[in-house]
């Protein structure tokens, strides 16, 4: 089985998409794995991939770019190169170049189209050619129930759904992982104000969908009963012309909460060591949130997380750490959580759901039983011809048999010598047939008298 994956970029969040674990497993399970994306053939995530056994090639299909339609018949060539029998894009931008390479390829047969929904994208033009695939994959139940009411408002043809967590790789984030010494005198070396702190970590960037501004009730409710308690952002501690981040920095100064929170910074490659390190791990995305990979992972290292009882946080939370689920958008509910958290310490359980593995059986499942729908279909047509095929010939025999039977018939049939009329009689008795006397032929009567001179 040829499997072909079109990406915008390989840094969009490899944790998410499990680009590296599914390509290596299709290298495994002896498939092909072919991976377009923008990246440098120089790229480390590239020679990663390489290294892997998969086919990599460079297309710059960037995402809502006018100019990702120049890649159309570059895409169609690698399509004609390869043959695939299953095609999977992972954004709207290379979806629609897929179409517009697909209507000219020449192929043995058409690809079956895969597609996933990351995220509660609107359903409209644009998002119409990542519906238009054989299977769409959704990565929670909020996508799923997202994606059904958005096409039935759309009076769109129902498609086949298929909805498959995002997993996390549990030999990077083992349960109850401790950060290493080394690494812990590096950050209270950089991050003094750390040391003896009781860390609440928020995972994700400053912005207006973020709930950046539930720290301050967090902080501003609670810090005299906890004065040790410190916010962890992942984000910089100053963007330009980034009014939100400006507005929560003006308020925590206001408030006089500035020194309680520390900016790590949002592009590090050592998350896991923060999520481990933390004593709670906090989600308060204000939209529904359709992944919350970093919830997950938290999870996964055995560190509380209190969120949000809404999309992903509660599909994740429910099952693996219910009683860190808040009312949504409650900050006296929110503040009971954590309080309740830093005075009795429960952490979750050891658990094998939302794993990567999961994830990619899942998807190579997907694949496989579209592939055996091709087989199937291929199989069903040239049944279809051979009876075709029987049935001609049995209707228009050779001409050998042709020319049998017309001798045959020729033998059959008897050419009347007689036309009887009506009241013609036919005689039915035998008759004698006639003798004929020698001695009354002028020859035989000569030959007598001769006879009778001698």
């Amino acid at each position: 089985m040829k499997v072909m994956r079109l990406l915008s970029s390989l840094k969009h969040d490899e944790s998410e998409r499990g680009i590296f674990h599914l390509g290596r497993a299709l290298v495994k399970n002896e498939h092909t794995s072919i991976i377009v994306a923008s990246a440098d053939e120089d790229n480390d995530l590239v020679k990663r991939l390489k290294r892997d056994g998969n086919h990599y090639h460079q297309l710059h299909m960037n995402k809502k770019s006018w100019l990702s339609l120049l890649q159309v018949s570059a895409l169609r060539q690698l399509i004609e190169k390869y043959d695939p029998d299953v095609i999977h894009v992972h954004s709207r931008t290379p979806a629609w170049i897929l179409h517009l390479a697909l209507r000219r390829a020449r192929v043995k047969r058409m690809p079956k189209l895969v597609s996933t929904m990351y995220g509660f994208y609107p359903i409209n033009k644009y998002s119409k050619a990542l519906l238009d695939v054989d299977t769409i994959i959704t990565v929670s139940d909020s996508v799923t129930n997202y994606l059904k009411k958005g096409l039935r408002r759309e009076d769109a043809d129902p498609k086949t759904i298929k909805r498959i967590y995002r997993g996390v790789d549990t030999r990077r984030y083992p349960y109850r992982h401790n950060p290493s010494v080394y690494w812990l005198r590096h950050t209270f070396a950089e991050y003094p104000e750390l040391e003896h702190k009781k860390w609440l970590v928020f995972p994700t960037v400053i912005g207006h969908e973020y709930g950046q501004e539930w720290l301050i009730d967090i902080l501003g409710n609670l810090h005299e009963q906890f004065p040790n308690i410190h916010v962890i952002i992942m984000d910089e501690d100053y963007k330009v012309n980034d009014v939100v981040h400006e507005d929560f920095r003006q308020r925590t100064n206001a408030l006089d909460l500035a020194d309680r929170i520390t900016y790590v910074g949002s592009k590090r490659n050592d998350m896991r060591e923060w999520l481990s390190a933390a004593n709670i791990v906090l989600a308060l995305a204000n939209e529904p949130e359709s992944i919350g990979i970093n919830a997950l992972q938290a999870i996964h290292l055995g560190t509380p997380v209190i969120g949000w009882d809404q999309a992903a946080f509660s599909e994740i939370l429910q099952p693996l750490y219910p009683q860190g689920l808040v009312k949504k958008y409650n900050a006296n509910a929110l503040c009971k959580a954590v309080r309740n958290q830093l005075e009795s310490v429960t952490r979750p359980e050891m658990t094998n759901k939302f794993t990567m593995r999961e994830m990619i059986d899942e998807t190579i499942a997907v694949y496989q039983d579209l592939h055996n729908k091709t087989l199937a279909e291929e199989q069903a047509e040239a049944d279809a011809a051979a009876i075709s095929r029987i049935q001609k010939s049995l209707k228009k025999p050779s001409k050998l048999n042709r020319k049998l039977t017309s001798r045959y018939s020729e033998s059959l049939y008897i050419k009347p010598e007689l036309s009887l009329d009506k009241n013609s009689k036919v005689d039915l008795h035998k008759k004698k047939p006639k003798t004929t006397d020698i001695s009354k032929t002028p020859a035989a009567s000569g030959m007598i008298q001769n006879n009778k001179k001698t």
